[in-house]
C-alpha cells in the first residue's frame, strides 16, 4: 500500500483556521493554543498529532463550538467555515451550524450515546431537530445511511440499545449520526483507538469510502502514526499548543524538519520483529498445560448455558523471556492472564508456578505464592489507590509480607530512580503525575516484591507513542536487571515485535498459532494471524527510517 498522494488544489477550502490563540478563563491566563493555523479542503484528510496535552482536541472543541464554559476561552484569531467566522456566531446560530455544517465522532461511542435509547431513535432524532421530513421518509434515511456504515442486519440494529452492540457497530451508528445530514466538516477525535486493528481497519476504509462519496473535509485527531499513514493526505504536528511542523504525508514521513517530529517518529515500534535472543536458561519459571476457564450462566429455573473462554492453552516461559499473547477483544486474552494471576479459578488444566500447580490452591494456600506473581493493568489511575501517596501504595505489598518499613522505603527510592522519577514522588499523589509517570509507579510498585514473573495486561496501549517506548524501555532494562519472565498481553502487534521473545495469537478463546515472535509474525502460519498483520496500521513503512517497509 502507498502513502496517499492526491492534489486537492483545485478544491475549496472548506476550514480556515487562523492564528487562534485560547486561554484559561479567570484571572490567572495560561495559553492552551498559541496561534494554530491550519486549512481543510473538500475531501481533504488532514490529521493532527501530538501527545496528550498538545492541543489536539482543543483545536476541535473549538472548531465546533464546545470549549467548556468558564474553562477555556478563544482570546483571539478566527475560524471560517466556507467563508464564515464561526467565532462571531451567536450560541443558537452556532447550534445550528453544528448539526448543518459540522459533526464530530469521538473515542468512546459508549459515553456519547443515550443508553436507555435505542439506536434508530437516536439517529432519527438528528432529523428531527434539523430537518422537515416525514416519519415514513426518516425512518428511510436512517436505515440508508445505517447501511452505507455497512451495519449486519440493519433492521435488528434499528431496534437495539447501545449495550447490544460491539464497539465496532457503536463506533458506525456515531459516524452515521455524524454523516446524516452530510455536513462539511467531519472531526474524528481518536476514533479508533480502543478498537482492535481489524475493526479499526474496517472503520478508517469507512471514513474514507464516505468521505469520497460526499466530498467531506476531515480533521482527524490521533497520537497512532500508523492510522496517519493509511488515510492522511496532510499532517499537522503538535506540541505544546504550537503547529511545528506541517505538510503532506510523504514529505513529513520521509523528511520531518523539526527535531520533535523525528523524535516522534522514532519513537513507532516497527512490525519487524527485534532479533531473536538466546534462551540461556531452558528451565521454565511458569508454565500452562491445557488452561481453560468456562462461564456457566442461567438462573434456577431458566436456561443455562456455558461460554468457552479460554480453552487449551499451552506454553512455558523461562526467567528473563517475554511471552506475547496476542488477538482482539473477546479472544481470550485477558481471561488467560486473570486465571495466570488466580484472579479467576481455572475450570480446567494446571498453571505450573517453579513446577507447583497454582490452578486450584485455596486463597490461603495462594497468598505466599503471590509475591512470584505481579501485575502491571492498562489504566495505573484505576489501579493506584488516589487518596494514598506513592509511597503507601508501593509499600504496602512489602509490609504486608515482613518487610521493614525503613527497608520497604529504602526499595521504594531505588526503584523510583530505575524508572527515572524523583525521589519527592513518594510523598505526592498519583493525580499529581501524567499518564505515563502513573504506569512507570505502577511498574515499579509490582516489582516491589522481586517477583518472578509480571503479567502487562495492555500496560501501554493507552499511552503516547514516546511515552509508550519509554515504558518498553524502562521493562526490558528491568527484566536485564532482575531476569524477571514477562506475559505481555496486547493487540497491538508492533509492541509485540518489539518486545516479545515468543508470541501466542488467541482467537474466541482458542490458540490458532503460537512459537517464536520472528516467525509468527514475519512468516504467519494461520489465516487469522495473517489478517491480523494485514490491518495493523502503516504496516507497510518504516516510521524510524522514513521509507517503506521491504516485503
Amino acid at each position: 500500500m502507498e502513502l496517499r498522494a492526491r492534489d486537492l488544489s483545485h478544491e475549496p477550502v472548506i476550514v480556515q483556521i487562523e492564528d487562534l490563540v485560547v486561554e484559561t478563563a479567570g484571572k490567572t491566563r495560561f495559553p492552551v493554543l498559541k496561534g494554530v493555523s491550519l486549512n481543510i479542503r473538500r475531501g481533504e484528510t488532514v490529521c493532527l498529532v501530538g501527545e496528550s496535552g498538545s492541543g489536539k482536541s482543543v483545536t476541535s472543541l473549538a472548531t465546533m463550538g464546545l470549549l467548556p464554559k468558564d474553562a477555556l476561552v478563544v482570546r483571539s484569531g478566527t475560524i471560517r467555515l466556507k467563508g464564515e467566522n464561526l467565532l462571531a456566531l451567536s450560541p443558537s446560530a452556532m447550534k445550528d451550524r453544528r448539526a448543518r455544517d459540522l459533526a464530530m465522532i469521538f473515542q468512546e461511542p459508549m459515553t456519547a450515546l443515550n443508553p436507555v435509547m435505542k439506536v434508530g431513535a437516536q439517529i432519527t432524532e438528528v432529523l428531527d431537530l434539523h430537518s422537515r421530513m416525514g416519519t415514513a421518509e426518516k425512518r428511510a434515511r436512517v436505515i440508508d445511511i445505517m447501511e452505507q456504515v455497512h451495519l449486519p442486519d440493519v433492521q435488528r440494529i434499528y431496534d437495539s440499545y447501545p449495550h447490544q452492540l460491539s464497539g465496532g457497530q457503536r463506533q458506525r451508528i456515531m459516524i452515521a449520526m455524524a454523516l446524516i445530514l452530510e455536513p462539511a466538516l467531519l472531526i474524528a477525535d481518536e476514533p479508533t483507538t480502543a478498537l482492535d486493528v481489524t475493526t479499526q481497519k474496517q472503520i478508517l476504509s469507512l471514513i474514507a469510502e464516505l468521505q469520497e462519496k460526499h466530498g467531506t473535509a476531515v480533521l482527524f485527531i490521533t497520537h497512532d502514526m500508523g492510522v496517519v499513514a493509511e488515510i492522511a493526505d496532510r499532517v499537522c504536528v503538535m506540541r505544546h499548543g504550537e503547529i511545528l511542523e506541517s505538510g503532506p504525508i510523504r514529505e513529513v514521513l520521509e523528511q520531518p524538519k523539526h527535531v520533535y517530529t523525528r523524535a516522534l517518529l522514532g519513537s513507532v515500534p516497527s512490525l519487524v520483529p527485534r532479533e531473536a535472543r538466546d534462551d540461556a536458561s531452558g528451565a521454565s519459571v511458569i508454565a500452562a498445560r491445557n488452561l481453560g476457564k468456562t462461564y456457566h450462566t442461567g438462573s434456577f429455573l431458566g436456561k443455562k448455558s456455558q461460554v468457552r473462554a479460554s480453552f487449551g492453552v499451552n506454553f512455558d516461559l523461562s526467567p528473563g523471556r517475554t511471552l506475547g499473547i496476542v488477538g482482539e477483544s473477546g479472544s481470550g486474552k485477558t481471561t488467560v492472564a486473570r486465571s495466570i494471576m488466580r484472579l479467576i479459578e481455572p475450570t480446567e488444566g494446571q498453571i505450573l508456578l517453579d513446577g507447583d500447580d497454582i490452578a486450584h490452591l485455596s486463597p490461603s494456600a495462594m497468598k505466599p505464592k503471590r509475591k512470584k506473581l505481579q501485575v502491571v493493568f492498562q489504566d495505573p489511575f484505576r489501579s493506584l489507590n488516589p487518596r494514598w501517596t506513592i509511597a503507601r501504595s508501593m509499600t504496602e505489598g512489602p509490609l504486608n509480607y515482613g518487610m521493614s518499613r525503613a527497608d520497604a522505603l529504602a526499595e521504594a527510592k531505588r526503584l523510583l530512580k530505575i524508572v527515572s522519577l524523583p525521589e519527592d514522588a513518594l510523598g505526592r499523589y498519583p493525580h499529581q503525575f501524567s499518564g505515563g509517570q502513573r504506569q512507570r509507579i505502577a511498574i515499579a510498585r509490582a516489582v516491589m516484591l522481586k517477583p518472578d514473573v509480571l503479567v502487562a495486561d495492555e500496560a501501554v496501549s493507552a499511552l503516547d507513542v514516546s511515552v509508550q517506548a519509554q515504558v518498553l524501555d524502562l521493562l526490558a532494562e528491568l527484566q536485564r536487571q532482575t531476569g524477571i519472565a514477562i506475559i505481555f498481553i496486547t493487540h497491538d502487534l508492533r509492541v509485540a515485535a518489539q518486545i516479545c521473545d515468543e508470541v501466542l495469537v488467541m482467537k474466541r478463546g482458542e490458540v490458532v498459532e503460537q512459537g517464536p515472535a520472528s516467525r509468527v509474525l514475519h512468516q504467519p502460519q494461520h489465516d487469522y494471524t495473517r489478517a491480523l498483520i494485514d490491518a495493523a496500521p502503516g504496516r507497510f513503512w518504516d516510521f524510524a527510517a522514513g521509507k517503506p517497509l521491504v516485503a
